[in-house]
């Protein structure tokens, strides 16, 4: 009866995608929700395997789940998938994760993921996230309802190890996470200038820099986009850009870096070529009516080809290939 917040992998030509489900409610109610993956040959989607990851009202850890959110998946490497997604339990939110080899087709047991600053490490969750902020003396805003992942990764090479980039978030309170094993994951940094930072944030890292782009408040229509350097530590002066008011995504095509974004009527998908070498200079690509709701934008390749998943008034989720070189032609 609703779903929403999708993200999705072609692996050996099979589509993984997952979301979280309400089969009680029309509302987007978490405590009615279920984390679910489904996937299907690519070349037979009719055929597909639904399996519900954990639902509110399950238990896990001798506690009740309470409620269910955010729910993504990603993957290093073809043989392993990370299902990760949002519990409440006993009255806190909690970053739960488990595992799905692909080829055997097995899962392994719940766990928490974990958050690391330098020395400490404590839970992923809503408490965990303000005790160790305390801890290491860095000020947070405004935290409130559930804590988030966002699905997109992008890699660095630091001293030898890969790690993998992305954003997290509660409420107001937005930052960078970076993990080597996609279980444990260290703070990196947090915007250090005004803004009115809402949700869901997200990152690309490029040569050395982090990319950055998150809604506003909802009185706000902008959205503003940033850089973080990754080597000098320092966060460059933030570009707004107008009519933003959901989840937003990065995809790097022909060596050009573009940002897709739901317009505030969430009927429309904007498209921003990110001008690397100066993000003020960015320009708009395009902003194409849907004819349908759209909003929650996930942009990936598979098979060769770029995908979009997006939700459709919270009661769909799609999945649309599209050709790029009609759309994102090098500026």
């Amino acid at each position: 009866m609703m779903v929403h917040v999708s993200s999705f992998a072609f692996i050996k030509n099979v589509i993984y995608m997952t979301y979280y489900a309400s089969q009680n409610n029309e509302a987007e109610d978490p405590k009615y929700h279920t984390a679910r993956l489904v996937y299907c040959p690519a070349d037979d989607v009719e055929n597909k395997t639904y399996i519900d990851l954990q639902a509110a009202g399950d238990t896990f850890g001798g506690k009740t789940v309470d409620a269910v959110y955010d729910t993504i998946l990603m993957h290093k490497d073809d043989e392993t998938i990370y299902l990760m997604w949002t519990a409440m339990l006993s009255g806190n939110y909690y970053r739960l994760y488990r595992t799905f080899n692909t080829s055997e087709k097995t899962f392994s047991e719940i766990k928490i993921n974990k958050l690391k600053i330098d020395d400490f490490i404590c839970d992923f969750s809503y408490s965990g996230i303000q005790t160790i902020f305390a801890e290491k003396n860095l000020g947070y805003k405004k935290m409130y309802s559930d804590i988030g992942i966002m699905q997109k990764i992008s890699s660095r090479t630091e001293n030898g190890e890969v790690y993998y980039y992305t954003g997290a978030y509660s409420g107001d309170h937005t930052f960078i996470i970076k993990s080597k094993d996609l279980e444990t994951w260290e703070f990196v940094a947090q915007p250090d200038f005004v803004n009115e930072s809402k949700w869901e944030n997200a990152t690309y890292v490029k040569d050395d820099k982090c990319y950055y782009f998150v809604r506003q408040k909802d009185e706000s229509p902008y959205g503003f986009l940033t850089v973080y350097h990754l080597k000098e530590k320092i966060w460059e002066k933030p570009v707004l850009i107008e009519d933003c008011q959901s989840r937003a995504d990065f995809i790097e095509y022909g060596n050009h870096l573009y940002l897709f974004h739901a317009p505030i009527d969430r009927e429309h998908i904007g498209i921003v070529h990110i001008n690397c070498n100066n993000i003020k200079d960015s320009s708009i690509v395009l902003q194409a009516k849907m004819k349908e709701s759209c909003f929650y934008p996930f942009v990936q390749y598979g098979n060769g080809a770029l995908y979009m998943s997006y939700t459709v008034n919270r009661h769909h989720i799609k999945l649309a290939k599209f050709d790029a070189k009609n759309y994102l032609n090098a500026l």
